[in-house]
């Protein structure tokens, strides 16, 4: 109750919790797929047979959340590479309805979006607000809901009424913690037929397994138009800094010549000279 009034006190609309407990930071305890819009999909199913169960939730926007309680045994990098298996799979299965796309312009359906479980990126917890007009809260979800619920549904002025009535749907996720072995070995496979790291979130370091950071659009551009490099010449840190001014003063002398800043004869007794 402390914290919540302390919350409170800060005028925090939503929480967005990490997914880890405060035992163990570096092992999440969660994996998480953002849908962006909901599709027709079975994804009881997809969890199931791979071993997991998957916890649906409306976001409190258009999409929706779907959480798995898994074991705090992997990193964030290993749990996000699942995620991607995941994705994959889903899109495998479903090719006209989801994308596992990073990049706007491939993406079609769907988007399954992994990179929430790229570390410190958080999603909304349940029963938090939203700031919409409507005030719409992201609600726990049973599986049969799904295909009949809208997000716009969920308000803080339904959802009291509602949970009055059935309670927390997910008030047994903790009971059931999946492991992430078949996701694991289900990247080990697609990673030999190919298939590299999937794009990261911008703001995160270039990772080593990860494919080119630029849109495929843009790539194409980059081999049809390629950039002309300027010389680079270094002087700071150059073991012979004799040579490299006199290298400067050649390249400045030559490109002050072309320029029409200087006659021939100026521009080559400049390079004949020393400063």
């Amino acid at each position: 109750m402390a914290g919540l009034a302390w919350i409170v006190s800060l005028g925090c609309i939503e929480l967005h919790p990490h997914p880890v407990r405060s035992g163990n930071l570096e092992h999440p305890d969660e994996l998480r797929i953002d849908l962006d819009p909901i599709p027709g999909v079975n994804w009881a199913d997809v969890f199931e047979g791979l071993g997991l169960r998957g916890w649906p939730k409306t976001s409190g926007s258009r999409g929706m959340h779907v959480n798995v309680r898994i074991e705090p045994r992997w990193t964030f990098a290993e749990v996000r590479r699942a995620a991607v298996a995941l994705s994959r799979a889903v899109e495998r299965r479903v090719p006209a309805l989801a994308s596992s796309k990073w990049w706007k312009e491939e993406r079609h359906g769907v988007f399954l979006d992994y990179n929430q479980n790229a570390k410190d990126r958080t999603t909304c917890s349940a029963y938090s607000v939203r700031p919409l007009p409507d005030a719409r809260v992201s609600t726990p979800l049973h599986w049969h809901e799904v295909p009949y619920c809208h997000p716009a549904d969920f308000t803080i002025f339904t959802i009291p009424e509602s949970f009055a009535k059935i309670g927390n749907a997910h008030a047994d996720m903790d009971a059931v913690p999946g492991l992430l072995e078949k996701l694991l070995e289900l990247a080990e496979k697609d990673e030999a037929a190919g298939l590299g790291d999937a794009p990261w979130p911008p703001h995160f370091r270039k990772m080593e397994a990860e494919a080119p950071r630029v849109a495929p659009s843009r790539a194409t551009s980059a081999v049809e138009k390629p950039r002309v490099k300027m010389p680079l010449i270094v002087v700071a840190n150059s073991p012979d800094k004799g040579a490299a001014l006199a290298g400067l003063e050649r390249w400045k002398g030559k490109h002050a010549e072309i320029a029409g800043f200087l006659t021939v004869d100026e521009g080559r007794r400049k390079e004949s000279s020393s400063w």
